[in-house]
Order: C-alpha cells, then structure tokens, then sequence
C-alpha cells in the first residue's frame, strides 16, 4: 500500500505557510507602538514608566495565552487610567508627562497593583490545591469514623484484620 500523492496543477510544490498572520500581527503591533511614540509622546512616555513590569511579563510569560500577563497588564492599566487622564486634561506637554511618571506615589501604584496581580497569579493555585487536599482529607477521615462506627455496629473486624484474614 502506497501514500497517495496529491496532484500539483503546475507541477511544482508550493511551501506552507506559516506563521503568516503571527508576522502580520507582530508587524501592526509595532506600527502602532511607533506612531503612539510619535504622536502622543508624552503619554508613552506615561504608559511606558507605569506599565514597566506589566511589559516585562508580557515578554517573560511563556505559557499559552500569556494568562499571567494579562493579569499584570489588566491591574497595571486600571492604576495607569487616572495619571493618562491627569495628563490629558493638564495640556499633554512632556513636562507634565515626567512629572506625572516621576511621582512616586504614582509610580508605587502602578507598580503595586501589577506586582499584586503577579503574586496573585503566582499563590492562587497554590491556594487553590491546599484547599482541595484539606477539604478531600476532611471526607477522608469523616469515611474512615463513619466506617469503624459500621464496623462497630455491625460487629464486623476492623479494615486491618480483614484483609489479614482473607
């Protein structure tokens, strides 16, 4: 039995494509960034000192879909909301701009909340597990009491000595 070959019309193989829209996307995303760095300078400049470790997860995060990410980026965005509007109601001017990313109070937020949504990303599951085996252990040892309490009522020997005698 062979592998069937599919006819080619012109006799020649055309290569697959790949990756063609992952290009594509890639190429949009960078044209955007650079005509947001020219024309709205000063809110970059914004945008990019308050949303720093979000961007820095968005390059770190390795797991499909990027959840931990969007996590960072989605808590970084909402402290970065109320400075981006400051800015665009004071005049959008460079100066303002370092001003509003030089406040430290405004730069703790920011950078709080995305760390905070980083550990959060980080503990949930673990939290998530030592709840699931504390609850399962609790069934456990309310089927074991439920069990020696049969056992007793029904003046059967014990799990250990059933096995033992069988």
């Amino acid at each position: 039995m062979t592998a069937r070959v599919p006819a080619i019309a012109d006799g020649k193989a055309k290569p697959p494509r790949t990756g063609s829209k992952l290009g594509s996307l890639l190429w949009l995303q960078g044209l955007s960034c650079g005509a947001l760095a020219t024309l709205a300078t000063p809110t970059a400049v914004v945008a990019g000192i308050l949303l720093a470790p979000g961007l820095l997860s968005v390059v770190m995060d390795q797991a499909p879909g990027k959840p931990t990410a969007r996590s960072v980026m989605l808590f970084g965005l909402a402290a970065t909301v109320q400075p981006l509007a400051t800015l665009w109601r004071t005049g959008h001017h460079m100066g303002t701009a370092l001003d509003i990313a030089g406040d430290s109070t405004v730069l703790a937020t920011a950078w709080a909340a995305q760390g905070g949504a980083w550990l959060l990303c980080e503990l949930t599951p673990l939290i998530i597990t030592l709840s699931i085996e504390a609850v399962s252990r609790s069934r456990a040892a309310r089927l074991r009491a439920a069990r020696a309490a049969y056992e007793e009522q029904w003046g059967l020997p014990p799990e250990g000595q059933q096995a033992a005698e069988g």
